[in-house]
């Protein structure tokens, strides 16, 4: 009966391994998720509109603006909507890559002299504003 109370399963010392080594697998673990959700996050769109050129059609007013717009993140985006002072005047897929520039010629029937409200949208439905100022004629 005295040897059976005196065995041990496990030493303190394998017992401390063991329980080191869970540690370090589960912090392992937990920084690959981790890092994975950095990508996902860092991932994000960053548009700017840097232009806009109110094309003339002869008179005081214009059909077209031309909307340049730059992409300073470190993965494409798709443009999907343009909208003038609240108004969806472009609806399709440009798709701008990574430090590049795309121009959309968006029907609007623009006035001398008025401001204008320009909305940039992605398909992950991102929003990018710009106010310009239509020239004077």
């Amino acid at each position: 009966m005295k040897m059976l109370r005196s065995r041990k399963a496990l030493s303190p010392v394998v017992a401390s391994i063991i329980l080191i080594a869970v540690t370090v697998a589960v912090s392992i673990a937990v920084a690959a998720w981790m890092g994975a959700l950095t990508f996902q996050f860092t991932a994000t769109e960053q548009l700017q509109v840097t232009h806009v050129e109110f094309s003339p059609s002869g008179g005081a007013s214009g059909t077209y603006l031309n909307v340049t717009i730059s992409n300073t993140a470190t993965s494409a985006a798709t443009v999907s909507e343009v909208w003038v002072n609240n108004v969806r005047k472009w609806t399709g897929q440009q798709q701008i890559a990574s430090n590049g520039n795309a121009t959309i010629d968006v029907p609007t029937n623009w006035v001398s002299g008025s401001n204008y409200e320009i909305k940039v949208v992605t398909t992950k439905n991102n929003p990018f504003l710009y106010l310009a100022h239509a020239p004077n004629q």
